[in-house]
């Protein structure tokens, strides 16, 4: 993963977006980062946050970023007592710089986190390389640290977090996701048609290959009536031969204020 957001660092310079290294001063932090502890749920999970605060005109980036995005790596090796950490990401929104799109947040990011435990108290420590964008980007490595509470006590904050989420393809009426491909230079294209409802304003999509070997191009994406059709360009990121698993590809459906999260492709 961190060879993957340096080649992204790359890309963005190739772009012409420019990026300010970590050893060049600032006025300010562009970014603070904070962990909410959350709650226990019933279960026996827990659900924590990672809280981002963002300087007046910076954004960051969603798990999928885009062409002119660099992709956040987590690392929560050294937490204690944690079997599982699952970000539940909330609905993000599209920017557009010298022509290219990201994906990702302005102003603040609450993320909530579901934590599996192994046992015993937790104490979440997370380790985190994320990018942040004005007019120039910052590669940002940020260290945060929690002793999640037994409490039952829910955190409104999260909780309205968790409300933006994507729906599910199930929620969004999705009725059928077929998809073909055919070689092109350099990879394969891929076209999805989607069978759902129109969701309000412009649709745009996201395609994620569910392969960390393998790259997504901007899709274009238009609809014909009850079908919105995707078509994107999947590359191996070393140039190599890959195999598609149909079944990890991962379509995000992006509105002006809704989103819809479907997930594999027949």
């Amino acid at each position: 993963m961190i060879r993957k957001a340096i080649r992204v660092l790359t890309c963005l310079c190739a772009l012409g977006v420019p990026v300010l290294t970590s050893g060049t001063a600032r006025a300010e932090e562009p970014v603070t980062a904070e962990l909410r502890p959350g709650w226990r749920l019933p279960g026996g999970d827990h659900m924590a946050a990672l809280h981002l605060r963002l300087a007046p005109g910076w954004k960051t980036y969603w798990r999928a970023p885009g062409e002119a995005g660099i992709p956040p790596v987590f690392d929560w090796s050294g937490s204690s007592n944690v079997a599982r950490v699952t970000a539940l990401w909330p609905t993000p929104h599209i920017f557009r710089q010298s022509g290219a799109r990201s994906v990702g947040y302005k102003d603040e990011l609450v993320l909530p986190l579901r934590i599996a435990g192994s046992g015993g108290p937790v104490t979440l420590k997370a380790n985190m390389m994320i990018g942040v964008c004005s007019d120039i980007c910052v590669p940002q490595t940020l260290h945060v640290t929690a002793v999640l509470p037994d409490s039952t006590s829910v955190d409104p904050m999260i909780a309205a977090a968790l409300a933006e989420a994507p729906f599910t393809a199930k929620e969004a009426r999705v009725s059928a996701v077929r998809c073909s491909v055919s070689p092109t230079k350099g990879g394969i294209k891929l076209r999805a048609e989607i069978d759902m409802p129109a969701i309000t304003g412009s649709e745009e999509t996201v395609v994620e290959a569910g392969q960390p070997e393998l790259w997504a191009s901007e899709p274009k994406t238009r609809r014909t009536g009850g079908t919105l059709v995707s078509e994107t360009k999947l590359m191996h990121m070393e140039g190599k031969p890959f195999a598609l698993d149909r079944s990890k590809l991962r379509f995000t459906v992006l509105g002006d204020s809704q989103a819809v999260d479907i997930q594999g492709c027949g």
